[in-house]
C-alpha cells in the first residue's frame, strides 16, 4: 500500500497508453479519441489509456472516501482532470436482491443512466482542450447524458441519431438544448467526422470502423463503479455481471478493481461477465476467433447494447479477470427486467442484460457476494408506449374493479 501523503485534489494522471503495447506512450494531453496511432493497423484500432503517478495516492484515500463530496470530485486523483462541473454522477445504491446477489442501479445517475460516469470525464476533456463543443453519435443513453454534462459546461452538443429515434428520446436530447440530426444509421460516423473536422468540436463516441475505441479518457469515469461496489461491500465481489455493448463500461470496471488490487486495497480482481444480446454479441465471437471480429446483427429489442462490433478494451477486461461473455436473448432479459420490477426497480431491456446472464449461468463458482450493474432506467425503451395506457375502470363497478385488484 503507499505511503500516507497529503490528500490530492487534483488528478495523477501523467499519461497515455496504447492497450495493444503498454510500452507505447503518449503525453496526457491531447486526449487521444481515435485510438493509438502507433500500434494500430487498417483492420484493428486498439484505444488507449490513462496511466497515473499511483505512488502519490495517500493510503488512506478509499478509506474516507465517504468525507469527500458526491460525484467524481471524490475520486479525483484517479480520474483525468475533471475540467467541466459535474451533476453529482455516481453514488448510485447497491441493492439486495436475494441473498448474495446485489444489484447496482444505475439509473439514479443524472440522465438516469451509467452514461453519466464517462461522459463527466468526456465532456472535462473538451473543456479541458478548448473546444466550442462535442459531438456524440448515439440515439439513447450516451447522447442524452453527453448533451447534459455540455449544457452544464457551458459547451455546444451536437448528437447523430438513427433516422428511426423515437420521439421521446428526441425531446430527451432537445431538452438540454442539444442539436439533433438524425440520419440513416450507416451515415452517422461518416457525418461525425465531418462536424469534428469543420468545427472543431469534440468528439465523445467512436470515430473509427474497424474496431471500437472510442473517447481515450472517457472509460476512466466507469472506475468509480468498482470503487462504489467495493466501499459499499467492503470486499471484492466473487463476480460482476456487466451489459455489454462495446465493452467501455467493462473495461472501466475491470480497471478499478485492478487499480485496488495494484494500490493493496484488495487481493483480487473479480470475474467479469460481459452480457451481450444473442442477436449480436461482438465480444464473444472476438473471444471465440482470437481477434476483433465484425457480427451481423439481428433483430433486437435491445438496441442499447446491440452492436457489430467491439474492441480491445473488452477483450483485456475478459482476459484478465477470467471472466466470458454470456450471450442473453430478448426474452431472458425481459424476465430479467420483470424480475427487477418486482423488486422495485425499473429497468430499460438492455439494464437487465446482468441479471439474465446471471440467470442463465445459474451459479458461479468461488466464495463472496454477486453484483449485476443495472445500467438505466425503463423510461428508455423504445417500446415504452406501446401497450396504451391502463384502460379506465368504472369507480361503480365493483366487479370490475375486483378483477383489475387481482390481474
Amino acid at each position: 500500500m503507499t505511503s500516507q501523503l497529503a490528500a490530492p485534489t487534483e488528478s495523477l494522471a501523467t499519461g497515455q497508453r496504447s492497450l495493444a503495447d503498454p510500452s507505447v506512450r503518449y503525453p496526457l494531453w491531447p486526449p487521444l479519441t481515435e485510438g493509438c496511432p502507433v500500434t494500430s493497423t487498417d483492420s484493428v484500432a486498439y484505444p488507449v489509456e490513462v496511466d497515473y503517478a499511483y505512488d502519490k495516492l495517500p493510503a488512506d484515500f478509499f478509506a474516507t472516501a465517504a468525507s469527500r463530496p458526491r460525484g467524481h470530485e471524490r475520486w479525483a486523483p484517479l480520474l483525468p482532470p475533471l475540467d467541466a462541473p459535474g451533476l453529482a454522477e455516481g453514488g448510485t445504491p447497491l441493492l439486495p436482491l436475494e441473498d448474495g446477489v446485489w444489484i447496482k442501479d444505475e439509473s439514479r445517475n443524472p440522465t438516469w443512466s451509467h452514461k453519466d460516469r464517462l461522459n463527466r470525464v468526456a465532456v472535462s476533456a473538451a473543456a479541458g482542450a478548448g473546444a466550442a463543443g462535442v459531438v456524440v453519435a448515439s440515439s439513447g443513453n450516451h447522447g442524452a447524458s453527453a448533451a447534459a454534462f455540455a449544457a452544464r459546461a457551458g459547451l455546444r452538443c451536437a448528437v447523430i441519431t438513427s433516422a428511426d429515434v423515437p420521439p421521446a428520446v428526441d425531446a430527451f436530447l432537445r431538452a438540454y438544448g442539444a442539436a439533433v440530426l438524425p440520419v440513416p444509421i450507416e451515415q452517422r460516423w461518416a457525418l461525425l467526422r465531418r462536424i469534428v473536422e469543420r468545427t472543431g468540436y469534440h468528439p465523445v463516441s467512436n470515430l473509427t470502423p474497424t474496431a471500437h475505441t472510442g473517447h481515450g479518457f472517457g472509460p476512466e469515469g466507469y472506475k468509480t463503479l468498482a470503487y462504489e461496489i467495493f466501499a459499499d461491500l467492503g470486499t471484492v465481489p466473487r463476480a460482476v455481471f456487466v451489459p455489454t455493448g462495446y465493452g467501455e463500461m467493462l473495461f472501466g470496471a475491470w480497471k478499478g478493481f485492478a487499480e485496488l488490487v495494484r494500490l493493496g486495497y484488495a487481493e483480487r480482481v473479480p470475474r467479469l461477465y460481459a452480457c451481450e444480446p444473442a442477436a449480436g454479441g461482438p465480444l464473444a465471437a472476438t473471444v471465440r476467433a482470437g481477434a476483433i471480429t465484425h457480427v451481423p446483427v439481428g433483430p433486437t429489442a435491445a438496441y442499447a447494447i446491440a452492436c457489430p462490433v467491439g474492441g480491445q478494451r473488452g477483450v483485456v477486461a475478459l482476459r484478465e479477470s477470467g471472466g466470458a461473455p454470456v450471450l442473453v436473448t430478448d426474452e431472458e432479459m425481459a424476465a430479467a427486467r420483470a424480475e427487477l420490477a418486482r423488486s422495485g426497480v425499473w429497468a430499460e431491456l438492455s439494464a437487465a442484460a446482468g441479471l439474465a446472464g446471471l440467470r442463465q449461468l445459474g451459479r458461479v463458482d468461488g466464495e463472496g457476494p454477486v453484483v449485476c450493474v443495472s445500467t438505466s432506467s425503463g423510461f428508455k425503451d423504445r417500446d415504452l408506449l406501446a401497450s396504451g395506457p391502463s384502460a379506465v375502470v368504472d369507480p361503480e363497478d365493483w366487479a370490475g374493479v375486483e378483477r383489475r385488484l387481482r390481474g
